[in-house]
């Protein structure tokens, strides 16, 4: 039995790694920011999961989690920071608040509750899994905020690896593709929020490339791996005597990398101006 904490288990890939490793028989804290969404799984589970009121971008919800944590368990065998949002839109004129909100929830959150549990973590030489992206990999027009938080969350993940190797703390990164969660009907929603309140000029140059976005998004949510190909893989990121550094999750995401490793950058460009781009503006990029 692992003794394992997830962040952002309310939805999405986060509650489907949490109730898919207490099934497993797994001692599960399941971080949830709402009182609601935490007896909602511990009764889907069956009593097999804790929940643990945690919000990753409040210092003092995060050191409340730990100490609840500390007090039933002396240490802890792994995390998974799986908490975060999508925020996308032209980088033109995204609001700067909303590029904060982005990293602070995406990078400064998974790296302050790494820091509040890496000492039990020493303890039972734990490890961690991050929750990335294939966006993490390559960044796609209108979605910069969201890749930057997830090429950075990358390069935490490397740096933590070889930093921790000293204590037998493994590291691993999961790279999802396409996934049917949550995060997207919220940045859907989000997305016409921020198109109303785009100004004239940005409307004007960018109002339609959002709109095919937000059509592109919702078309293809229906065509999305289900979570629980992510709980597998985390699950094996978790117990395997050997674990991966990096873990691509969907033939979409593994095609994608393919691309990526080997096209020039150019090349590159012109594969998904070509592709995603005619699909958001209705012409040829």
């Amino acid at each position: 039995m692992k003794r394992i904490l997830i962040t952002g288990a309310s939805s999405g890939i986060g509650e489907s790694c949490a109730l898919y490793l207490a099934e497993k028989g797994h001692m599960v804290w399941a971080g949830v920011r709402r009182l609601e969404d935490g007896e909602r799984l511990a009764h889907q589970a069956k009593g097999l999961l804790h929940p643990v009121l945690l919000d990753v971008t409040e210092g003092e919800s995060i050191a409340r989690a730990a100490r609840v944590i500390r007090e039933q368990a002396s240490r802890l065998d792994g995390l998974v920071n799986n908490a975060g949002i999508a925020v996308a839109g032209p980088l033109e004129f995204l609001p700067l608040e909303e590029l904060r909100r982005q990293l602070e929830v995406n990078v400064i959150g998974q790296v302050a509750v790494t820091q509040a549990v890496l000492g039990m973590l020493r303890q039972g030489r734990g490890r961690i899994v991050n929750m990335s992206s294939i966006s993490g990999r390559i960044a796609a027009p209108l979605f910069g905020p969201y890749s930057a938080s997830k090429f950075a969350l990358e390069a935490i993940s490397d740096s933590l690896r070889r930093e921790l190797k000293a204590w037998g703390i493994e590291v691993s990164v999961i790279e999802p593709g396409s996934i049917q969660t949550p995060i997207w009907s919220k940045g859907v929603s989000r997305g016409r929020q921020l198109l109303e309140k785009l100004p004239p000029e940005a409307k004007a140059l960018y109002g339609r490339a959002i709109e095919g976005q937000i059509r592109y998004v919702e078309s293809v949510d229906g065509r999305s791996l289900p979570p629980i190909e992510v709980a597998r893989a985390v699950e094996h990121a978790l117990t395997t005597p050997r674990p991966r550094t990096r873990y691509v999750v969907g033939r979409g995401a593994r095609i994608g990398l393919l691309f990526a490793r080997f096209l020039p950058d150019r090349l590159l460009d012109e594969m998904i101006l070509g592709g995603l781009v005619r699909r958001m503006y209705g012409r040829k990029a």
